[in-house]
């Protein structure tokens, strides 16, 4: 049966029983017979979950002990299912009544219980990982202390804790250390406050201060400079296609307008359509008096059944055309006409 179908189909049951009002009761209810298995099959799960991924979402419904996750034996890559055994049978309920039909990593996770599980066959080229989980399954073990050294933790215990304790278990403050406390922790946040804002003027110098060193290095570059012989050096102007980044906006601002020719208007303007001054437009053409035929290729379909639904109106009017028609000739050789 299909994965899909066997989920639905506990799904049924499980709404079914609320509907009736036996989930739960040990005697009604379809997990009865599976109350001598703690084991549970665990389908349709993603291809990359290791075993303790698995310990990890299961075991919030109980202490897992043992699992069994169904690898490849060449590759041992995951086949996506497994079994898992709980510490309590009832564990088992829970986890196939809530995960069973739910989505892990994208993919819909069957859960059902397992009344008879079979232990897997020895093989010598199993995983020494693998064997150890099902030799002695994935419980937590109890650590065995001896008796000493419990009786010295307990010695050193009682002499970390403080003699000084109330009937609460709490050691008692008077006013004036609380007092003290939190003067010392205002104290502390106030100065955190002044630190702050002297970093932040100290940032704020530090910014002018390379604005004026950066502005100051510029208008000495654009300075021209003396020579030792006191000769000042005059700096050559840069030609009309090339832009000088070292001069000021404004200088070519300046330039530009006093560069701007007088005579003619094309030099400047160019030979833009738009500054056409006291000059002669050109006229827009007069519409065709006739249905003109568009591009079947390029035109619109609208504007094709524009010029049909035309066409047809001049011919219901004007009527068919009737051209100067001749009769058709034929070429024929002078040796047939003799």
């Amino acid at each position: 049966m299909n994965p899909i179908t066997n989920i639905k189909n506990l799904n049924k049951i499980n709404d079914r029983e609320i509907a009736l009002g036996v989930a739960g009761q040990a005697g009604k209810s379809w997990h009865q017979k599976y109350a001598d298995s703690a084991w549970i099959f665990v389908g349709g799960l993603p291809y990359n979950l290791t075993e303790g991924d698995i310990i990890a979402v299961f075991s919030q419904y109980g202490e897992i002990v043992n699992i069994n996750l169904i690898r490849d034996q060449k590759t041992g890559k995951s086949k996506g299912f497994g079994f898992i055994c709980f510490e309590d049978q009832r564990s088992t309920i829970l986890s196939v009544d809530n995960l069973n039909g739910t989505k892990l990593l994208g993919r819909m996770v069957r859960v059902d219980h397992v009344e008879e599980y079979k232990v897997p066959k020895y093989r010598e080229d199993v995983d020494e990982d693998i064997r150890k989980v099902w030799e002695e399954g994935c419980a937590p073990k109890p650590i065995n202390i001896p008796e000493e050294a419990a009786h010295s933790d307990a010695e050193e215990e009682e002499d970390v804790k403080p003699k000084n304790l109330d009937n609460d278990g709490l050691i008692p403050l008077n006013e004036a250390e609380i007092e003290k406390g939190l003067k010392a922790k205002i104290d502390e946040e106030r100065q955190k406050r002044k630190d702050e804002k002297k970093e932040k003027k100290r940032l704020k110098k530090e910014k002018k201060r390379m604005k004026k060193e950066k502005r100051r290095r510029k208008d000495s570059s654009s300075d021209s400079a003396e020579d030792a012989d006191g000769v000042k050096k005059v700096k050559k102007e840069p030609a009309d296609d090339v832009r000088d980044l070292t001069r000021s906006w404004k200088d070519q601002r300046k330039g530009l307008v006093d560069e701007r020719p007088t005579g003619n208007d094309d030099e400047f303007y160019g030979s833009n359509s738009a500054f056409n001054f006291n000059k002669e437009r050109k006229e827009i053409p007069p519409p065709p008096t006739h249905n003109v035929r568009p591009n079947f290729e390029k035109a619109d379909w609208r504007d094709i059944e524009m010029w049909k639904h035309e066409r047809e109106r001049e011919k219901r009017i004007r009527g068919e055309y009737k051209g100067n028609w001749k009769e058709e000739e034929h070429y024929l050789p002078t040796r047939f006409n003799r």
